[in-house]
């Protein structure tokens, strides 16, 4: 029972669901943020930041397609590893200009939220997703 306990060893099916509960979990949280800002576009445009010049309209249009659409298709586990590209450029533009690079105070969850986008991008969707259906 012990040698299970601190085993290192894992199923690749229990892999496979723990990338999907992983994505199904990130994605979720991630997408009612941008969903906010898809819905109340108007009251965010005036006080968004604005990033590298674009102005606070495209600034809040790049976050809303990365936060809500980019976070559906990693839900849905398509196009996975390109779709974490915007949410890791949206977290570290939270993380190091919003938050100051203060990752154990201000800018915590941003931090998490990159740490979880580049571990997929690393690891993949798994394959419980339309990406592994489609590379069958």
């Amino acid at each position: 029972m012990m040698k299970r306990i601190f085993s290192t060893r894992y199923s690749a099916g229990a892999f496979n669901v723990g990338m999907l509960l992983f994505r199904i979990a990130i994605g979720a949280l991630m997408m009612m943020h941008g969903y906010d800002k898809l819905v109340h576009f108007d009251k965010y445009a005036g006080e968004f930041m604005n990033f590298m010049g674009l102005g606070t309209k495209v600034s809040l249009s790049l976050c809303i397609f990365a936060e809500f659409f980019c976070s559906i298709l990693l839900i849905l586990g398509f196009f996975t590893r390109l779709a974490t590209i915007p949410l890791i450029i949206t977290m570290c533009v939270i993380v190091f200009q919003v938050g100051k690079g203060d990752v154990f105070g201000k800018a915590e969850i941003g931090a998490l939220y990159l740490a979880g986008y580049i571990l997929i991008l690393f690891i993949g969707p798994g394959k419980a997703s339309v990406d592994g259906l489609i590379s069958k």
